[in-house]
C-alpha cells in the first residue's frame, strides 16, 4: 500500500484505534497490496464517544457491551442490572479503550483476510 494512502487510513481512523498500536498497524498495511486495501479502507469502525454515550445512558442494560461485540458480557450485564449499578458506573471508564481494542481486532482480522499478518 502506499504511503500517502496509510497516513490517510490512520490519520482518518487513529481516533478508533489505540495509539500504542498505531506503529505496527502502519507496519502491516505498507505490506499490503494497494489493490487489496480498498478492503480494508471500507471497514466499519466503532466511534468510542459513541460507544461512551451508549454506555452512559444504556450501559446498565448492557447494550454497550454489545455494540462492541462482547456479546456474554452484554448478556451478564442485563442480567444483573449492571453488576447492581457498579460494573455499569466502572464501564464508564474503560468502554472506550475496549471499543479501540475492538476496532482493532476488526482490522488485524481484515489484513489477516487479505494474507497479511501483525507481529
Amino acid at each position: 500500500m502506499e504511503k500517502s494512502k496509510i497516513d490517510m487510513f490512520l490519520m482518518q481512523n487513529s481516533k478508533f484505534l489505540p495509539a500504542a498500536k498505531i506503529p505496527m498497524l502502519r507496519d502491516a498495511l505498507a505490506q499490503l497490496d494497494d489493490d487489496k486495501a480498498i478492503y480494508i479502507q471500507s471497514l466499519e469502525l466503532r466511534d468510542p464517544m459513541v460507544v461512551l454515550v451508549v454506555s452512559l445512558f444504556l450501559g446498565e442494560f448492557g447494550l454497550d457491551r454489545f455494540l462492541i461485540g462482547d456479546i456474554m458480557m452484554g448478556i451478564v450485564k442485563l442480567v444483573t442490572g449492571g453488576g447492581c449499578g457498579i460494573w455499569y458506573i466502572i464501564d464508564w471508564f474503560l468502554v472506550m479503550d475496549k471499543a479501540k481494542e475492538y476496532n482493532y481486532k476488526i482490522v488485524c482480522d481484515a489484513l489477516a483476510l487479505q494474507g497479511v499478518t501483525l507481529y
